[in-house]
């Protein structure tokens, strides 16, 4: 009997919903951006994961239409397993990952010691697709 392929991205999601944060009262998330990484960008607000930002989660859905600046919320999954574009430094198994190039993570830089607030780096790396995507838990 072959060993049967595993879904790991289904098992137990965590979503949140949050504000989007806003640029010149345009909203910083649009659909374009479902499947990408988000980060905090204020008071339960998230924005786009900017280069060495701290992930917060994967952007899921949004409500409403792109034209509704201002009225949309996002629901972010926050825990659980999901998958990633990732940029250099790639990730390996075990990494943990902050924000890559645009849309993307890459692999946490190693710190000696967590400084006051600690490590930005979040999750564990469960599987990497060579240079294209990574599998993460979101602990």
């Amino acid at each position: 009997m072959a060993v049967r392929t595993q879904n790991l991205e289904t098992i137990a999601p965590v979503l949140a919903t949050f504000k989007i944060s806003q640029t010149v009262n345009v909203d910083d998330l649009k659909d374009s951006n479902i499947g990408e990484p988000v980060e905090l960008t204020g008071n339960s607000e998230v924005g786009p994961l900017s280069t060495d930002g701290q992930l917060l989660g994967k952007l899921v859905a949004l409500t409403l239409t792109d034209a509704d600046d201002g009225e949309r919320v996002a629901t972010v999954q926050i825990g659980g397993v999901c998958r990633f574009v990732i940029s250099a430094t790639y990730p390996t198994i075990g990494d943990q990952v902050v924000g890559g190039t645009s849309g993307t993570v890459k692999q946490a830089p190693a710190v000696a010691s967590d400084p006051a607030g600690g490590n930005i780096g979040r999750g564990t790396v469960l599987d990497v697709n060579g240079t294209s995507n990574c599998l993460v838990y979101l602990n």
